[in-house]
């Protein structure tokens, strides 16, 4: 049997994996984003923060790419961000650009919104027997090599 023949009948079940890690992988971030509710900003802005927290100081074009948005969008983002002092601006040596960077109080709610979010997590993995949290572990180990080949 040849690699290509191979590769053609394991597709339907790679289809249904694929399948079923992105059904999960929604569902998951939906249920955990509840969470998200008490920190008292909306998800456009957290998410926004986020890359700034977790991704370092970025122009307020680099966000919107980040974020898939266009910069007007963005801006109006980032304005709010700024106004609840979340994130603030710096001077850049081009006096023309400026970098978008969270403030600690931006970083901290952040930090705070993630435990919220972990903290769930493991709650729900405490009801799985060891047997099905080692395989969650080693889903776990797995993902990020996943990722990356997306």
């Amino acid at each position: 049997m040849t690699l290509v023949k191979r590769k053609r009948e394991a597709i339907p079940e790679l289809l249904e994996t694929a399948d079923k890690l992105h059904s999960a992988a929604i569902h998951l971030l939906r249920r955990l984003r509840v969470r998200d509710r008490e920190s008292g900003i909306g998800p456009a802005q957290l998410s926004a923060l986020s890359v700034l927290v977790f991704g370092g100081p970025r122009s307020l074009g680099e966000l919107a790419e980040a974020e898939q948005v266009r910069p007007p969008t963005m801006s109006r983002i980032v304005s709010g961000l700024e106004r609840t002092g979340l994130v603030k601006r710096e001077a850049t040596e081009d006096g023309r650009r400026v970098r978008l960077v969270a403030t600690a109080k931006g970083t901290k709610i952040l930090w705070e919104g993630r435990k919220r979010r972990v903290e769930s997590l493991a709650n729900a993995l405490a009801s799985l027997g060891e047997a099905e949290r080692a395989r969650v572990r080693e889903l776990a180990e797995l993902l990020p090599e996943i990722v990356r080949k997306i």
